[in-house]
């Protein structure tokens, strides 16, 4: 089993809440040690990453030793990674080697096409490099949260960009190819972490670069997607439509088919159609779970169009179609059988569990799996995740005197960086 660490980045919520910046002005580190067992980071942790004793550690929180000496509060900005503006201090070491807020150190985009390259990059060398590393930022969007290869597939994609405008042939067909895929990755990985407008340019660069390309696989696969950005939208007719035309397209292969058959039953689901959602859903099963031999769409990341998949989305859709007892007990089997490396997505589904169980009238076992799934996302930084638990958190608002719904709730609250049940 992996260590537990304090994890790189302090999420964005806790670092911005009041409370959290008035106490590390006061160097008030009770109540600092108190905020980040809130958002999972446990005193035997703090701990280990500060140098101290468990016992110290207590000792801080219930305010019986207070913490002054110089040395021992830069070894705790630099174990928590508090930021050392926060705490009086001067910026640390591994805030000035590169980590700090993506805003201060990802340069605008709009500058980026106009930077000149130092040398010339051979296009198909460029091309075979992105073809290895693509798996890998997939797995790490996957384990670790989008924003661990963002930046790394933001910079692949600008490098792109620039280089087939000069590129003619063989070589502009391979950029244009690659570029489709890693500009429709880079829409997911925007829309994972709530930036829809964005989400929405990379996806409509990926179709324009596919249909350039010739590539009718990756366009197939681009109409399915932009139909889930219109679901995570709540724009069910939109929704609809783009799915239908992704299955009629040339390129849909046996996955993209069960992929955008599964979204038109979401879109009939949010228009409140239950009959035609469970066809749509039990076509979408079917065709997953057949076997496919035409490795037509190898070169993208369908390895999550599975019949676990698609019974996720259904277990989901069966909320909004008021049965969240059968929701319930969907998520439980297939959670069961989920592959670990989809951790960010399992942060996605125990938050829909959590809401299932809320509106199944079980508070209890709702803030439990709501409680499991907050930890999830503060790690994976996934705006998904945290509008689920937002919606999770509406739902068992009649429970606020429930312990376990007090305490889920004010963990949220805090990650937020506000009151996230107002959205």
């Amino acid at each position: 089993m992996t260590e537990a660490r304090v994890p790189d980045r302090l999420p964005a919520g806790l670092l911005s809440h009041p409370e959290m910046i008035a106490a590390c002005r006061r160097r008030d580190f009770a109540s600092v040690f108190r905020l980040l067992k809130l958002a999972g980071i446990y005193p035997s942790l703090i701990a280990r990453a500060c140098d101290m004793t468990p016992s110290r550690v207590g000792e801080v929180m219930s305010g019986k030793r207070k913490i002054e000496k110089i040395d021992l509060i830069e070894r705790i900005a630099d174990g928590l990674h508090i930021p050392g503006r926060m705490l009086g201090l001067s910026n640390r070491p591994w805030e000035q080697a590169g980590s700090v807020p993506q805003s201060r150190r990802r340069p605008p985009e709009s500058s980026a096409g106009t930077r000149s390259l130092n040398a010339p990059i051979d296009p198909e060398l460029f091309v075979s490099h992105l073809r290895c590393t693509m798996p890998g930022h997939y797995k790490a969007a996957n384990l670790l949260g989008s924003r661990h290869a963002l930046d790394a597939v933001t910079r692949h994609v600008q490098l792109l960009d620039r280089l087939q405008q000069d590129a003619e042939g063989r070589a502009r067909d391979g950029l244009l190819t690659i570029g489709a895929r890693t500009a429709e990755f880079l829409g997911w990985l925007n829309q994972d972490l709530g930036d829809f407008d964005r989400a929405l340019y990379w996806s409509d660069r990926a179709m324009e670069w596919s249909q350039e390309a010739g590539d009718d696989v990756m366009a197939a696969y681009v109409l399915f997607r932009k139909s889930n950005q219109a679901t995570a939208q709540r724009n069910a007719q939109k929704a609809v439509s783009l799915a239908r035309a992704a299955q009629r397209s040339v390129g849909a292969t046996h996955r993209i088919r069960a992929l955008a058959a599964q979204q038109e039953a979401q879109g009939h689901a949010l228009m409140g159609n239950p009959r035609f959602a469970q066809e749509k859903f039990d076509e979408a099963h079917e065709v997953a779970a057949s076997p496919d031999d035409s490795h037509a769409d190898d070169a993208l990341d369908l390895a999550y169009c599975t019949p676990t998949y698609i019974e996720m989305q259904r277990a989901n859709c069966l909320i909004e179609l008021g049965d969240p007892h059968t929701a319930v007990g969907m998520f439980e089997a297939e959670l069961r059988i989920l592959p670990p490396i989809y951790r960010n997505d399992q942060g996605v589904y125990l938050s829909r569990l959590a809401r299932a169980y809320a509106v199944s009238g079980e508070p209890e076992q709702a803030a439990a799996a709501a409680d499991r799934a907050l930890s999830i996302a503060i790690d994976t930084e996934s705006a998904r995740a945290m509008s689920e638990l937002s919606a999770a958190g509406r739902a068992l608002q009649r429970w606020s005197a429930v312990p376990e719904v007090a305490t889920f709730t004010s963990r949220l609250t805090l990650m937020s960086g506000g009151s996230p049940l107002d959205r």
